[in-house]
């Protein structure tokens, strides 16, 4: 809009009369108008609010019509799923016969050739190494003095070593997990 052209519902020689400081703040009121409007038509359709944002009064999506396949891979797709490790990379084996027919019951022998694989890959439980150093003091023969030990200068000065404090770092730090939550004993 122009200051020259009036706005929407004034007279062209009403608007004419009206002083310039008064059409400046018209034309800018009216600006301003435009922007909330546009900002409370907002919807989640058209701006990138959140669905939960949006008036009570707005309608629902309408949902897409199924494209009438069923979910997941389809017929002749070629899976990707992962890929079994040879046997000599595989720590334990579990064979895992039946006993008997499942129809009649009666004892099964004999071995398949070509028995269905399943792997599952689990970490290892982790149990920490304690390590015990133990200070003598010996009583000398000759004179009767103790003498003790001086302790290793590889020995850590704390509880725990620097693999320990550097995972504690760690998880305090970098994974934000609490000291209260990390408690060690």
């Amino acid at each position: 809009m122009s200051d020259q052209m009036p706005p929407a519902g004034i007279r062209a020689e009403d608007w004419a009369a009206t002083p310039l400081a008064v059409r400046a703040l018209v034309m800018a009121l009216l600006r301003r108008l435009a922007q909330v409007e546009a900002r409370l038509n907002q919807t989640s359709r058209n701006s990138s609010k959140p669905p939960s944002s949006d008036p009570p009064q707005t309608k629902p999506r309408a949902t897409k019509a199924p494209p009438g396949r069923t979910s997941g891979g389809q017929a002749g797709h070629e899976g990707h799923g992962r890929q079994l490790k040879p046997e000599s990379e595989v720590d334990v084996i579990i064979e895992v016969r039946p006993e008997s027919c499942g129809q009649c019951g009666t004892v099964l022998l004999g071995e398949d050739v070509a028995p269905e694989r399943h792997q599952v890959t689990e970490l290892p439980r982790i149990a920490p190494i304690v390590t015990e150093y133990r200070r003598h003091c010996l009583w000398c023969v000759a004179c009767g003095a103790c003498t003790q030990a001086e302790w290793p200068a590889t020995m850590p000065r704390g509880s725990f070593g620097p693999r320990v404090q550097a995972t504690v770092g760690y998880l305090t730090g970098r994974s934000g997990v609490s000291q209260r939550a990390l408690a060690l004993s």
